[in-house]
Order: C-alpha cells, then structure tokens, then sequence
C-alpha cells in the first residue's frame, strides 16, 4: 500500500493493518485515542489515530476531518496537516516533523492565527457534529455570541459537571450568577471568527521547518477571544507573548481582553470537570468569580 492507492482505497486500510502488511510504530496519543506511525511501501509516513475503545462516538472522526479541511481553507492561515483517510473508527494525516517551539515560529504562529480566524463562519456554530474531546457538544447556529456562548458551550457542561457530582450547589449557583448577565462580561460584538476550539497547548505542532501546526480541533464559528484565553491554559503555550504579539500586529484584540481571559476558560474547565470530575472544580470556581469581578 503507497500513498495513491490508501487515497484510492482508505477502507483496506483495516486490513492491510490487521494482516502486519504496513509498519507501524507507535507515538503519543492521549486518553481518548491511540496514535500511531505508519510507514506505507513508497515510504511515505502518515499519523493514524483510532480510539482506545472501539467503536469511536457516532461521526467522531467525520467531525474532527470536517474541522481541519474548514481550518485549512482558510487563506494565509495556520498550517493544518492534510486529512488522507477518514473510517468510522480511523482517521489518518499527513505526518509532521516536530521541533522545538521558537519565538519566531510563535510570532508566525501568531499572524497565521490571526488570518485563519480573519476567514470567518457563516454563523456561531458549525454544520456538524460537535465533540470537544470524547464529550458531544452542540454545534447548533446562534446569531448573537454570548447568549450562543453560554446555551451552547457553558450550560450544557456545567449541567454535566453537575450532575457527575464534580461540582456542589453553590459552585453551580455561582457559574449561573455568570449565565444570567453574561452580556455584561461578553467581548465587543464581531462576526463570527473562524476558531480552532480547543487551542490548549497540547494541540500546538512546532515543525523543523519553523511554524506551528494545529491538531485536533473543536471547530467552529465563535469569537476570537476564545482561542487566544485557551492557549494560556494549563500553565501556557510556549512564548505566550510572542504568540500574542505576532496576532496583535495583524488583527489588534479589543480594549479589556485580559479581564474576559477567565470567561472564556470557563469553558474548558466545565469541560473538564465533566470528563474528569471535581478535581478541576476549584479552577472553574475561581474563573467564575474573575469573571464576575471583572465586570
């Protein structure tokens, strides 16, 4: 099997892998799926991701390639591994070279973020299915982004969170107090951006040849903050500020987006306490009531 014929015929691949007729090493992966190297018979490299436990949630894999196509059309952006093959239970990429993270492939980095967001959506939302991680989310269209924010990413977690038994009462009163005005916290109104959605750094490809790659999106039509807030998650992405200041030569953030940093955490916290339970609740505690300071 060469890179052709896998383009031509990607549902052999199953049994090309099953029957030990491709190379395979296996990489880095994370909780949800196992990573793989395959080496096909031109010696070409490709990354192949299935899940630990098969079968993978219904268009699992169908969702992540949608969002890095979108992701990819967007001229001038960020560097986006090209989607090869896409099964139901198998997903495979163009393989990438990585390096050491750089300030100058950070400022790039930066300026590719801003055009790629600069592409826009149709709409708060995406045409398909949403997952951010393992966990379904509802990519349903909205006109107005913080009423969309909290009804579409916010509340539903929260709810999930609540229900696990991750977070008390009082934590999910206090995230409410938050629901209920969230105009007042919410960035100036723009068109929807076009966002990666899950841009911790985690998801960041610094490549040999001096950029940075995006990985397993969350994709959708949203607002630009909210990328920018999730690359400072989980003690930042590396050169933070070159990063930010390679966007603001570009496309300049409005006046206040620190003060808004901890809104838009709240939602990968929510997340976060929905998938892995109360031990993220102090996080989610203290970003709400940073929210309701900064008002």
């Amino acid at each position: 099997m060469d890179l052709a014929y896998l383009r031509a015929h990607p549902d052999q691949l199953p049994t090309f892998l099953t029957h030990q007729r491709i190379r395979e090493t296996p990489v880095a992966g994370g909780s949800i799926c196992r990573a793989s190297r395959l080496t096909l018979d031109d010696g070409t490299s490709v990354f192949a991701k299935s899940p630990h436990q098969a079968p993978a949630p219904p268009r699992f894999f169908d969702t992540e390639a949608a969002g890095l196509r979108w992701l990819k059309g967007a001229e001038g952006g960020v560097g986006i591994p090209e989607v090869i093959a896409v099964l139901p239970d198998l997903l495979v990429l163009e393989w990438v070279d990585t390096g050491p993270a750089t300030p100058q492939a950070a400022e790039r980095f930066g300026r590719e973020l801003a055009a790629t967001h600069r592409a826009g959506a149709d709409s708060f939302g995406a045409p398909w299915t949403g997952y951010i991680g393992s966990l379904p989310q509802t990519n349903e269209p909205g006109d107005e982004w913080a009423e969309w924010f909290a009804e579409r990413r916010l509340r539903p977690h929260l709810r999930t969170s609540a229900d696990r038994g991750a977070l008390e009462a009082a934590d999910v009163a206090l995230v409410e107090r938050v629901l209920e005005e969230i105009g007042r916290y919410a960035p100036p109104a723009e068109p929807p951006a076009r966002l990666h959605g899950d841009l911790w750094h985690g998801n960041l490809l610094w490549t040999t040849d001096g950029r940075v790659m995006l990985c397993d999106p969350s994709a959708h039509g949203g607002h630009r903050e909210t990328d920018l807030a999730q690359l400072a998650h989980f003690r930042g992405a590396p050169h933070l500020d070159r990063i930010r200041a390679g966007y603001q030569e570009v496309w300049p953030l409005a006046d206040g987006w620190r003060e808004r940093v901890p809104l838009h955490h709240l939602h990968l916290l929510l997340v976060h306490t929905a998938l892995f339970g109360s031990s993220y609740r102090d996080s989610v505690v203290a970003a709400a009531r940073a929210t309701l300071r900064a008002a």
